[in-house]
């Protein structure tokens, strides 16, 4: 099953409902940046949530988020866009612990609980949109749920799950967000809680090969659910040669002379892809008769 979100409505258009598998797109993050089972749970599931959230955008918007909460893991990078695509690194992808008392990657301890969720939302407007709250637990699925209520005034449940192999590969990743729109009553509230207080760990579906679909029936009811829209996700860059090389040019004629004098050429990684390019000294001069 390759990943995919489903977009979905439930309970007469009372609720609001998003669910994805992502083990691939995970996994190929994990894979990139080379992360210890702790701080793979902690991309896994910003990288998720992120894609959700990308995705109630319209047109070809997108987003960044940030989490900075003070832990060993550093800061969390993620961008995301409307068409499922997705990147995402850690500061230190060589973080893990012992599993929490509750017998699970101890995400919380890694990403820290002194700082904050910041969400930059580029709708290809001249301003952007910008909205930061404090972090709640530092399991991620609480405070994106925190996000929604508090700077988006929409009462929200996050679910996110990661599970790793020995191997440090990806075995099962997957969530969902379900969101009370105007219209929900205390009725479906109850119905909704209910069913949340009972359902499994998300992650523990997505490794039985329960499809998002079935995750959303599982979550609201099977007869609560309308399916609006089904789209791929994956993990993927946007970084490129001529980015970097614009990027050179920007930096002007003066930097350019001296990586040519100092550094013989130059390297740079992206931090998303860890892809590595490099430019000869000749490559350079070519690049500064470019700039203006």
């Amino acid at each position: 099953m390759g990943d995919y979100l489903v977009k979905a409505t439930g309970f007469e258009g009372k609720v609001r409902a998003y669910s994805l598998v992502a083990t691939d797109m995970v996994n190929e993050a994990v894979r990139r940046q080379g992360t210890w089972p702790t701080a793979s749970a902690a991309l896994g599931r910003a990288m998720m949530a992120s894609t959700m959230m990308a995705t109630m955008l319209k047109g070809n918007s997108k987003l960044t988020v940030k989490i900075e909460g003070q832990g060993p893991i550093g800061s969390i990078i993620i961008d995301a866009n409307t068409k499922g695509e997705t990147r995402g690194y850690v500061s230190n992808p060589q973080t893990h612990f012992d599993l929490n008392s509750q017998g699970k990657l101890d995400v919380a301890r890694a990403v820290g609980t002194e700082g904050f969720l910041s969400v930059v939302k580029d709708l290809g407007l001249k301003e952007h949109f910008t909205g930061s709250v404090p972090l709640v637990s530092g399991e991620l699925g609480e405070d994106f749920t925190y996000y929604f209520a508090s700077s988006e005034q929409t009462p929200s449940s996050v679910g996110v799950g990661v599970l790793v192999n020995p191997d440090n590969t990806i075995l099962a990743a997957g969530g969902f967000i379900i969101q009370l729109m105007p219209g929900a009553d205390d009725e479906v509230i109850t119905e909704i809680e209910k069913r949340l207080s009972t359902i499994p760990p998300i992650s523990k579906l997505v490794e039985a090969g329960m499809p998002p679909e079935e995750m959303l029936q599982a979550l609201l009811g099977d007869d609560n659910v309308k399916l609006l829209d089904k789209m791929p996700i994956q993990f993927k860059c946007r970084c490129s040669r001529e980015r970097i090389e614009s990027a050179i040019i920007s930096l002007g004629g003066a930097e350019i002379q001296a990586m040519i004098d100092e550094d013989k050429g130059a390297e740079t990684t992206c931090s998303f892809c860890n892809e590595v390019y490099q430019f000869t000294e000749k490559e350079l001069e070519e690049l500064m008769e470019q700039v203006k």
